[in-house]
């Protein structure tokens, strides 16, 4: 209902503005996409896809996450933005839920470099979301783009120099200890542009046992040969020496105490520690007679220490490589009646983690539990072509085939060896199709399957002995969608997208008695997931705009008997509310004076397959405002935030199937945070 009356009084201000109807604004037309591998507008895509601008990321908020701006799409779902040592949670369609720290399921790219790893998992604390220019986010089964991606792409992008260089330093303090510095210059000289962004992030957090210190360094260079031919390159580094784990707790230790960690927690030391640095290259040629070549390549290193709160195999050290690069060819031509964009390419990633486990002694390295050297492999070849059937309709075909391995090598011998290896290929075809009539509209319609396998961790043994967990099988889904997007009146864009994925053998995790806060996983039988998705973003009058998202879902498990012999049948799969919603209100003032508030709505969700654990949605409400001001050749912004206006009491994350009914990590009461930022422009 309230959901009903915002967007009424949405289109009233519209219509009040102009009731005539009007054709789209240009920008719909001008938002060029990249995470289709096409360079296209987004209109023209066939798949459900939003764009984030950088100043909708960075423009005076806390840039603890990406949530903070994403949480205006729709079919995403965020948690866990609070707790630094399981990393940001998100959700698309579902996809990503089960993690209880990374992200599973979606293939994050910064640059075109991925993020994601040979065995599907991702990592977002080496983002740096002070140098962000744009996030594309496309929603729904991507394999036969990208491969082991089954619940779609989010791919950032990083500032571009300007013809004017600039220089900017911001400082942003705040309640639960938050400090943020960040100095960033970038701009163009010659052929080159360049980017170089440096930022330090200090909390104490809200709840005791939460404390976080990240620093990050993000670089981009281009080189621009001649017209037709450039090379890029990106250096990155990340420092988290400290990142806490307060843990889940129960109902009634949360409602008791919400800032409160769990015992165990602080008794073991729980929380982890990372040291990643990044190097990518890319190369792009553009031939005279058509035709467009693209090469990639990309090498991280990753050291990590996590201590878990138990004893046996609670300290978990690994060494991680990443290495990998990827080709592709695009070439237009007419053929028939019909003209072609076809791009066909190959993706070919390394990974090896050299991995300990050691007991834990109340936060002190014990005797050696597991030594094991993990690899996996990933190599995949991929097609797509464009087909312009006439001047309106356009139809998409893809198809990717991917051949996995995963290989251990057990140094532990005290238990037995537990070598072996896994060896996953799929296939993965879609079709999808647009019908633009030349009008304000455009009509678009998709079928496609995916596959996602288990990482390195998930196939880790219930038994606690090393190697992988053999009867653990890749996940595997089909999509449908239709949606419809474009434009109502002047300034203003809406979509709706319409979809049902069916899925074989989806992972879900638990948790056993003996190894607390620690994940295992296990295939469910069938699973259903329908859902509609909807936006609306508009400006109605000069330095207003308005935008609302909308999702309603069901996702429930057709067939799931665990393996305590558990009938799950027809239970709602957890840690996804069947609706969601978020608005957002901003205004900028030709003084230079600026508002925004945004509010977010999460109906209830269950906590555990049985849906016996259900977990009260909120609503959080945050606002924030400044001024700037121009003096000479400086902008100057000084900004205040304040985070859950009212005073929300909220989870802020689900542990789903939790041992022991610790399902809650209460989120932070009312909080606010200022500072001020400092641009200087090196004009003539």
């Amino acid at each position: 209902m309230a959901l009903a009356c915002l967007l009424s009084a949405l289109c009233s201000s519209v219509l009040a503005e102009d009731s005539e109807i009007l054709e789209p604004a240009d920008e719909i037309n001008e938002i060029i996409v990249t995470a289709t591998r096409l360079e296209q507008a987004a209109r023209s895509v066939p798949a459900a896809i939003s764009v984030v601008s950088g100043d909708e990321i960075q423009h005076a908020r806390q840039q603890l996450g990406l949530d903070e701006a994403l949480a205006r799409v729709p079919g995403v779902f965020f948690q866990n933005r609070y707790n630094f040592a399981q990393d940001l949670r998100i959700a698309i369609r579902g996809f990503g839920a089960r993690s209880n720290f990374g992200v599973r399921g979606i293939k994050i790219l910064v640059d075109g470099i991925p993020e994601t790893l040979a065995d599907g998992q991702s990592q977002v604390d080496s983002i740096d979301l002070a140098s962000v220019q744009q996030v594309e986010v496309l929603r729904g089964p991507s394999s036969a783009l990208y491969g082991n991606a089954a619940g779609g792409v989010i791919s950032i992008l990083s500032e571009r120099g300007s013809a004017e260089p600039y220089a900017d330093a911001r400082i942003a303090v705040g309640d639960y200890g938050y400090r943020k510095y960040q100095v960033k210059t970038a701009g163009a000289a010659g052929r080159l542009d360049y980017l170089v962004s440096l930022s330090d992030l200090r909390i104490d957090g809200y709840r005791e046992h939460s404390e976080a210190e990240n620093t990050q360094l993000n670089s981009r260079f281009l080189f621009r040969f001649s017209d037709d031919t450039e090379v890029g390159w990106a250096i990155s580094a990340t420092d988290q020496p400290v990142s806490n784990d307060p843990g889940g707790v129960t109902r009634a230790d949360a409602a008791a105490n919400p800032r409160g960690a769990r015992d165990r927690n602080i008794d073991f030391d729980a929380g982890e520690a990372l040291d990643q640095q990044k190097l990518g290259l890319s190369f792009k040629h553009a031939f005279p007679g058509g035709g467009e070549l693209r090469a990639r390549s990309y090498y991280l290193a990753r050291d990590f220490r996590n201590r878990l709160p138990f004893t046996g195999g609670g300290i978990v050290t690994f060494d991680r490589a990443f290495a990998g690069g990827g080709v592709s060819y695009t070439r237009s031509f007419g053929l028939g009646n019909m003209q072609h964009r076809m791009i066909a390419g190959i993706d070919h990633d390394r990974q090896r983690d050299d991995r300990q486990r050691y007991d834990n002694n109340n936060g002190v390295q014990g005797a050696l539990a597991l030594d094991q050297l993990e690899r996996v492999t990933s190599t995949g070849l991929f097609v797509q072509d464009e087909i312009s059937v006439s001047e309106r309709l356009a139809v998409t075909l893809g198809l990717r085939y991917d051949d996995i391995e995963f290989d251990v090598s057990d140094a532990f011998l005290a238990d037995g060896n537990d070598s072996g290896t896994r060896s996953i290929d799929d296939v993965s075809p879609s079709i999808g199709f647009l019908y633009d009539p030349g009008t304000r509209h455009a009509l678009y319609g998709s079928i496609a399957s995916a596959f996602e396998t288990p990482t390195t961790t998930e196939f880790a043994n219930p038994d606690g002995s090393g190697g992988f967990n053999q009867s653990l099988q890749p996940q595997k889904s089909t999509s449908y969608e239709l949606g419809l997007r474009g434009g109502l009146f002047e300034s203003t864009r809406y979509e709706v997208a319409v979809f049902k994925i069916d899925i074989d053998d989806e992972l879900i995790p638990f948790e056993i008695a003996s190894s607390p806060d620690r994940e295992f996983f296990a295939n469910a039988g069938k699973s259903e997931r329908r859902g509609i998705e909807l936006s609306l973003s508009a400006a109605p009058l000069p330095g207003l705009n308005l935008a609302v998202a909308y999702t309603w879902s069901q996702f429930e498990f057709d067939t799931f008997v665990d393996g305590d012999g558990n009938n799950f049948s027809g239970n709602t799969i957890p840690g996804i509310p069947e609706q969601f919603a978020h608005a957002d209100i901003s205004y900028v003032h030709e003084s230079g004076f600026f508002a925004a508030v945004d509010a977010l709505y999460t109906e209830d969700l269950f906590a555990d397959n049985a849906n016996s654990a259900e977990v009260s949605g909120a609503t959080i409400a945050n606002l924030r405002f400044g001024l700037k001001k121009t003096i000479d050749k400086f902008d100057i912004e000084p900004f205040i935030g304040v985070n859950n206006v009212f005073d929300t009491d909220f989870t802020a994350n689900v542990r789903i199937n939790a041992f022991g009914g610790r399902y809650f990590e209460p989120g932070p009461t009312r909080n606010v945070y200022g500072g001020v930022s400092v641009r200087f422009r090196h004009a003539d």
